[in-house]
């Protein structure tokens, strides 16, 4: 009797300890995802009266003027950086529920030329022009794979294989940073001025801009068909993660046995963003039906929504004494790199034909 009075007192306290963990996680993130909310809901009232602005560009204004002017409290931390992450990849998981595997290969398959090419070309002269300048190597290279792949995750990823301290990464990270705001702002009046289509822009924002916020912020304030596009399109740069990172990875082996027989150096774990992989099944259950038979999918406009959620936590974010500690040079060598993506984006569209 004792024995199953006792079994019953732990069923009791694991249901009871079961919200109260629940509740130990969410409560820190919660002050920061409202405040990134509250500045989203601003963001879609303006929006819908400057639709060619759009609410996700001026969610990202909106959090930068507010950091600047008012700094971000402790207690908002945690649930804007979960609003410039998390958010972001269940937002983008959530636009995949209106896309079909096909969209997504096609998508995919028609912009890899276009990926590769500025790939090949961008990161190697971004290598040199980081040697020239005089700026130290692992900076360098995280910044050179930053701008050509996918900023911060991209930076993140090649962090450990490079043991790239933690001054160094977050140098990297805010010279990027510099480039993702330049590039929602800039790109959609460019875009509209070189007379690009919904699917040349697409293409354009998902090859040459860096960060995954930043791709969907200007593809969506050129246009929803843009902003899909430009998703697709830049989820299948980001799988170029894996083999970018092992090249490097065999490269700082190769330098740290020729400095010393005895270096160590960490294994290269490259692993692709788990996001990703959910994007693929939402679309997959798309494919099937799946949401169709629900009698509509509301799922693709949460999902919009939801990115300006999270695009209103990637400008809290901003610290721009951060950017300004970056330094002259690792911000020259971000704009050049930027602009050769941007360049070799279009000049490839245009050799190609896929405008």
């Amino acid at each position: 009797m004792s024995t199953l009075l006792a079994a019953q007192n732990r069923t009791r306290g694991l249901a009871t300890a079961a919200p109260l963990h629940l509740l130990q996680t969410v409560k820190p993130v919660m002050p920061g995802i409202g405040l990134a909310l509250a500045i989203a809901v601003a963001a879609s009232l303006v929006g819908s009266f400057l639709p060619l602005v759009g609410a996700a560009v001026i969610a990202i204004v909106l959090g930068v003027v507010a950091r600047q002017l008012i700094g971000l409290a402790d207690r908002f931390a945690a649930g804007v950086r979960f609003s410039s992450r998390t958010i972001l990849q269940m937002a983008i998981v959530l636009l995949g529920t209106g896309l079909s595997l096909k969209q997504v290969w096609t998508t995919g398959s028609s912009s890899l030329i276009v990926l590769l090419g500025t790939l090949i070309v961008g990161i190697p002269v971004m290598l040199a022009i980081g040697r020239l300048l005089g700026i130290d190597r692992t900076l360098v290279r995280l910044i050179s794979v930053g701008t050509g792949i996918c900023g911060a995750s991209a930076i993140g990823a090649l962090a450990p294989i490079l043991a790239a301290d933690d001054e160094v990464i977050a140098y990297a990270i805010s010279t990027v940073f510099v480039f993702n705001i330049s590039a929602v702002l800039l790109f959609p009046p460019i875009g509209h001025l070189l007379g690009l289509s919904q699917y040349g822009f697409g293409l354009w924002a998902g090859t040459a801009v860096n960060d995954t916020s930043s791709v969907v912020a200007a593809g969506y304030a050129f246009g929803a068909a843009a902003g899909a596009y430009a998703v697709t399109v830049k989820l299948t740069r980001t799988v170029l993660i894996v083999p970018v990172s092992l090249i490097f990875a065999a490269v700082a082996a190769r330098e740290r046995r020729s400095a010393s027989r005895d270096a160590k150096y960490p294994v290269a774990r490259v692993a692709l963003p788990v996001f990703l992989l959910w994007f693929l099944l939402a679309s997959l259950l798309n494919t099937l039906g799946i949401f169709g038979k629900l009698g509509g999918n509301p799922f693709p406009s949460l999902g919009t929504f939801l990115i300006v959620v999270a695009l209103a936590g990637v400008g809290l974010s901003a610290d721009m004494k951060a950017i300004a500690r970056t330094g002259f040079r690792p911000i020259v060598l971000g704009a050049t790199g930027w602009m050769i993506l941007a360049t070799m984006s279009l000049l490839l569209q245009y050799l190609t034909g896929l405008r």
